[in-house]
């Protein structure tokens, strides 16, 4: 047996969706300018919330508090994820940006939780509102969050840091819409319960969203199986690649973080094959074929379930 254990380089050859990432400088940017824009705008609706009476408003301003922290831990994450592997942390602090999603996500869930609670409330003792300062607040925010969701669109789709900052400020946007509708409702036809029920409504919006991301991210934290990856086509490809490899087993496909999918697999090689070339031919073709820059492959010439490897982890 020869347990060869080989790493490539980290030269990324893509991911197998076709996404090329967008730079980390540039992601850093697009992150900060949407966090300076978000503090801005979430003081300007917490007063006219405060001012006005709205729940709808109040509920915006509490999101994009809540969102300016996203955006800034996501900013914060970008920033840290670029830092190189050091002697603690051997992959570097890559998977940091999928841990910022995923306590970003849960973020939502409680804040939800305090909308819905106030809602009830003032459904059952309605209360005055200026509908006039909520509607000019409310189309300020509206416009504010398209601006800042534009300059966060054109991201890395397995960038799940930058996707949860998306999240928020689609959150955002929602938000401010609502309001501007509540607004409407209670200026044109006195209305005022549209303002917390339009603010549940959107939260009940964002709910689907954040449960995607949190799924996501989890999945990735738990180290599952990338999506459109199957454990049993990976082996399957490579036995039938022509490099002498007779058995594939032992195969574990996870992501560090989004887009960044890796591997460990046991491969057993039939009589004259050469081991490093077998392990260099099974490397080009996971990362051709899969977008699997990072691959450790120990190679066996006996049957692995005979011999001392059983089913350990490669």
């Amino acid at each position: 047996m020869n347990p060869s254990h080989h790493h490539p380089h980290h030269a990324h050859a893509g991911h197998h969706h076709g996404h090329a990432r967008t730079p980390g400088s540039v992601r850093e940017r697009r992150l900060l300018v949407a966090f300076a824009l978000t503090a801005c705008t979430l003081v300007g609706e917490a007063v006219g919330g405060w001012l006005s009476g709205s729940l709808a408003l109040l509920a915006d301003a509490g999101h994009m508090l809540v969102d300016a922290l996203a955006l800034l831990f996501a900013w914060l994450g970008a920033r840290f994820a670029q830092r190189p592997p050091d002697a603690r942390r051997s992959f570097g602090y890559a998977r940091l940006e999928v841990l910022v999603g995923y306590t970003n996500a849960l973020a939502q869930f409680v804040l939800v939780a305090w909308i819905i609670a106030e809602a009830a409330g003032r459904l059952l003792q309605p209360t005055m509102i200026l509908s006039g300062t909520m509607l000019v607040v409310a189309i300020g925010g509206l416009l504010v969050n398209a601006l800042v969701l534009r300059v966060l669109h054109d991201h890395d789709h397995d960038d799940v840091n930058t996707a949860s900052a998306r999240l928020h400020v689609l959150g955002d946007l929602l938000g401010s819409f609502g309001a501007v509708a509540a607004a409407l409702l209670i200026r044109w036809l006195g209305w005022n319960w549209a303002d917390p029920a339009i603010s549940v409504l959107v939260s009940v919006l964002i709910l689907g969203n954040a449960w995607q991301l949190l799924r996501r991210s989890g999945h990735i934290l738990l180290e599952g199986t990338p999506n459109g990856f199957d454990a049993a086509n990976v082996a399957t490809t490579l036995q039938d690649a022509g490099l002498g490899i007779l058995d594939v087993h032992h195969v574990h496909l996870w992501e560090l973080s989004g887009g960044r999918a890796m591997a460990t697999l046991h491969a057993r090689i039939g009589p004259g094959t050469d081991a490093d070339q077998a392990i260099g031919g099974a490397q080009r073709v996971l990362r051709e074929r899969f977008g699997i820059a990072h691959a450790t492959v120990q190679v066996e010439t006996a049957d692995c379930a005979a011999g001392p490897c059983g089913g350990a982890h490669a």
